[in-house]
This record gives structure tokens, C-alpha cells and sequence, in this order.
């Protein structure tokens, strides 16, 4: 039953359109020139007027700590009007019997407490009372003064040999009314000309930022359309330069894999129809001409069964890789002799060699023990020397190697064959691969390789080939050996453990 694709059934799935990424790259600039133009206007349109005052504070509290500082100063009365002059301050200082030790007026009838010394100085009591009654010895308060102007008063009591002394300070908060207008002014001609500024870059950045993702999104649309000639070339910054070269490389593999994959299907088609069309070609024959002469009959029926086992190792081996590239395939990890099973593996072409003549050999270095899946691995070997066979050549020389070193073991399959074009080595491994014309009875089902391959990665052990042309080939992995386990002295070994450890 056809389903509904109308927009009331739950079963289809709604998609929100999301927006362009150099969309969001701009609101979010903006919104970030918005946030700062917001803390402009907040301390330099509100906050000013108090930032101002707090620091008006400071500086006066700062006067009064370098006053005592400086006081026993040679050029104390100097130091005094420097800095009546250039805080614009009314300073006096007394003793502790109301005698002046340093009086400047640079506020002139401005000054309140200036104006109180001519009036007897009840407030220069009222300050002094105020300082001894305090637990800091100070105090520091705003004031509104005379012609209604805003003041800050600040005393404080200090002792300077056996006297104690008394700092009165009196400073002006300007009137700023008119700075404070013309800063605003400024402000918000900045803020206009900052908001046309930011939109303006912020346009153009996101742009540039969307321009190479948009060229990479557009090429591999055509890339996943099956164009496999597209060319990932998006350019800006780094990261997409990178991200460019990761899909160029993607993109080589998937058409290595796409062109892979009609091989195999071509390769398998040809192998199984070949062997097919033989069983079905000599099954007629025995029917038709051979049924009735027992020696015609018995070589025909040998030939179907050798078909019949050519597409059982066919199947065997595609089920075997697919096993082991699904991760199906387990290890089953053991501790034995390189040469044990090397020697063991050497069995298998005896008639090999007394037959066709090959000269196969083991070159052995000292035993080692190695840690691995004995069958899969030993699996590797068969498929190196059946490989070496394939291709090594009228000599027909093949050499087993076995090198130790520091904590592995490595061996080499050798052959003297017509070797492997350096462009083609890292495609021996691929399905298939076949490096020249070798005879069909000897060649196999052209797996044997992908399946090293993958047992040996099983087993991270590394892997690989070399190969001169004209010369032969040497495949090669290199096993981990096993640890060493302290023996008994042979004296007191047994028959049976001897026996066991050869």
C-alpha cells in the first residue's frame, strides 16, 4: 500500500529550513558590535557623572597620603602649593593646638573652609571633631558648598615626631554638564558611524567565510551525482584548504572503490561462468559422447569435479573476505614455533616440487616463538608461496625468509618472476589484482592477497612489498614474538617437555 505524503501524515518527517551560514556569521558580528556599542553608552552615558566623582574621591584621598608622606620635606611649603596649584585644592594643615603649619587657597572665595578661618574656624572644629571621633583617624565626604557648587572634604590625623597634626583638603566637582554633552554628541556619531562600519565588514566577512563552503557544498553535489572528475579546490583559510584536500582524497578512494567494485563484479561474472560452462560442456559430452567409454568418461568427470572445485574455492574465498572485513572473524591468539609451522606449510608442495620442478626453500634464522592465530596466519603463508608460484617465473625459485629482530619476527616470501610496476604496488593487495598473464590451472581465485591483507591488519601486524621489474617480488609481514618465559636447565627437563618445546 502506497503511503501518504501529504503534510498532515505523521509519518513524514518535517524538515525545518535552516538558515544560510553567512546569515548567522553576520548576525552574530552584529550582534556583538551591538553588545559593544551597549557598553559605550552605558559608562559614558549613565555611569560617567559617578565614575567621575569616584575618582575625584581617589585622587583626593591620594593628595592627603602624599602630603604626610612629604611632610618632613625640606621643601614641604613648596610641595604644598605645587599641589594646591595643580589640583585646584584648598590645603591646611595644623597642629594638635589649632596653630597652621601650611595653609594654601587655591579655590579663592570659592573655598568654604576658607572663608570659616576668617569666621573664627567653627567648621575647621567641627572637621577636627569629626577626624577624632572616627576609628580610621579620616574621613572623606561629598559637600554642597558655597555658590551652589558640589565640593569633597577630606581630613585625617597624623603624628610626625611627639606632634600630632591635622590635614584639611577641600577640592571642587567641576560642573562637566557641557563635557558631558559634548562627549554624548561624540558618542552617537561614533555609534552611527560604527554601526554603517560593522554592518558594511560584516557583509563582506561572512560572505568571504560562506564563499569556499558554498564552492566545496556545490562541488560535491556533482560529486555525489557521479561525477568523479570533480576537482575540490575551495580556497580562504586554512581549514577549508585542509577540509579540501580530505575530500580530494575521499573522492580518489570512492572512484578506486566504484572502479574496484566493477572489476570485481566483471572478474567474479568471468570466473564463475568459465568453470560453469565447462561442468555443463563435458556433463553434454559424457551424455552425448563419452557416456559408453568408461576411460573417456572417468577423465571428463575429473574435469567437472576440478571445475566444481575451482567455484567451491571461488565462493569459499569471497565468504572467507567478507567474513573478515565484516569483522566476523575472530582471532584465536596462541603461542608456536616460526619454524614448526613454516616446515608444516613447506609440506603442502611436495608434489609441487617434484612435479613442475619449483625450488622452494626455507632460508631459517634461530627459532622464535611467535603470538598469533596459527591457521589465519599460517593462511598468509599458503597464499605468499601460492602467489610466488603464480608469478616466479621460468627459474621457478622461491625462498622462504625468516629474520629476527628486536621483539618481532619477519619473513619473506621471495620469487624471481617478472615483477611488479612501481605505479601498480600499492594495488596488489585490491581484489583481483593480477600482475601479468599466468596460467589459468595456477593462478586461483585471485582473492588470496585481500585476504592476507586483512588478516595481517586483524592481527596489527605490518605488512607489505617490493619489487624490481625483471627481478622478482618479496612480500613480507613481521610477527609479534612472544615473551620470553625462563626455562628449566636442561638437566631437568623431561622427555615429554623437550619433545613438547620442539
Amino acid at each position: 500500500m502506497k503511503r501518504s505524503t501529504e503534510p498532515g501524515n505523521p509519518a513524514v518527517k518535517r524538515v525545518r529550513k535552516k538558515g544560510a551560514l553567512k546569515h548567522y556569521v553576520w548576525l552574530y558580528f552584529m550582534f556583538e558590535t551591538l553588545c559593544i556599542l551597549a557598553l559605550l553608552w552605558l559608562f559614558q552615558y549613565f555611569y560617567l557623572p559617578k565614575y567621575y566623582r569616584a575618582a575625584k574621591k581617589r585622587d583626593v584621598v591620594s593628595v592627603g597620603d602624599m602630603l604626610v608622606s612629604n611632610f618632613d620635606s625640606e621643601k614641604r611649603t613648596q610641595y604644598v602649593r605645587d599641589i594646591a596649584f595643580d589640583y585646584n585644592m584648598f590645603i591646611l594643615i595644623m597642629d594638635e593646638n589649632m596653630n597652621y603649619v601650611e595653609y594654601q587657597n587655591n579655590m579663592g572665595d570659592y573655598s568654604f573652609i576658607g572663608q570659616d578661618i576668617t569666621n573664627h574656624g567653627y567648621q575647621i572644629y567641627l572637621l577636627r571633631k569629626t577626624i577624632d571621633d572616627s576609628e580610621k583617624g579620616s574621613f572623606t565626604k561629598p559637600f554642597h558648598g558655597n555658590f551652589d557648587r558640589d565640593e569633597i572634604f577630606h581630613g585625617r590625623v597624623f603624628t610626625s615626631g611627639n606632634m600630632k597634626y591635622y590635614i584639611y583638603l577641600e577640592s571642587p566637582i567641576e560642573a562637566f554638564d557641557s563635557t558631558i554633552k559634548i562627549i554624548r554628541e561624540q558618542l552617537l556619531y561614533i555609534s552611527v558611524i560604527l554601526f554603517e562600519l560593522a554592518f558594511i565588514i560584516t557583509v563582506l566577512m561572512s560572505r568571504r567565510i560562506s564563499k569556499p563552503i558554498e564552492e566545496l557544498t556545490d562541488t560535491a553535489k556533482k560529486f555525489g551525482e557521479g561525477d568523479y572528475e570533480v576537482e575540490f579546490k575551495a580556497q580562504g583559510y586554512r581549514e577549508i584548504e585542509e577540509l579540501s584536500g580530505v575530500l580530494d582524497n575521499a573522492r580518489d578512494e570512492i572512484k578506486k572503490v566504484t572502479d574496484l567494485k566493477k572489476e570485481l563484479i566483471a572478474n567474479v561474472s568471468h570466473d564463475l561462468r568459465t568453470p560453469l560452462t565447462m561442468v555443463k560442456a563435458y556433463a553434454e559430452m559424457i551424455r552425448d559422447l563419452s557416456g559408453n567409454n568408461p576411460e573417456k568418461r572417468e577423465k571428463h568427470c575429473q574435469i567437472i569435479i576440478d571445475e566444481a572445485d575451482r567455484l567451491s574455492a571461488l565462493v569459499n574465498s569471497i565468504l572467507e573476505l567478507s567474513k573478515l572485513e565484516s569483522s566476523n572473524s575472530e582471532l584465536e591468539l596462541t603461542e608456536y614455533s616460526v619454524h614448526a609451522q613454516i616446515e608444516d606449510v613447506l609440506k603442502r608442495y611436495t608434489l609441487v616440487i617434484e612435479k613442475d620442478g619449483y625450488d622452494i626453500r626455507f632460508e631459517p634464522d634461530d627459532d622464535r616463538y611467535i603470538v598469533a592465530d596459527h591457521d589465519k596466519l599460517g593462511q598468509v603463508l599458503y597464499n605468499f608461496i601460492n602467489n610466488a608460484i603464480n608469478y616466479s617465473g621460468e627459474e621457478k625459485h622461491i625462498r622462504i625468509r625468516q629474520i629476527n629482530k628486536q621483539g618481532f619476527v619477519r619473513i619473506e616470501v621471495i620469487d624471481n618472476g617478472q615483477g611488479i610496476p612501481k605505479d601498480k604496488l600499492s594495488q596488489v593487495f585490491d581484489r583481483y589484482y593480477r600482475g601479468g598473464k599466468v596460467k589459468r590451472e595456477t593462478v586461483g581465485t585471485g582473492l588470496g592477497l585481500s585476504i592476507c591483507q586483512q588478516i595481517l591488519k586483524k592481527h596489527e601486524f605490518k605488512f607489505g612489498v617490493s619489487s624490481e621489474e625483471g627481478k622478482g617480488s618479496t612480500f613480507w609481514f613481521e610477527a609479534r614474538q612472544a615473551p620470553l618465559v625462563p626455562r628449566k636447565p636442561a638437566a631437568q627437563e623431561t622427555s615429554a617437555e623437550i619433545k613438547e618445546q620442539v
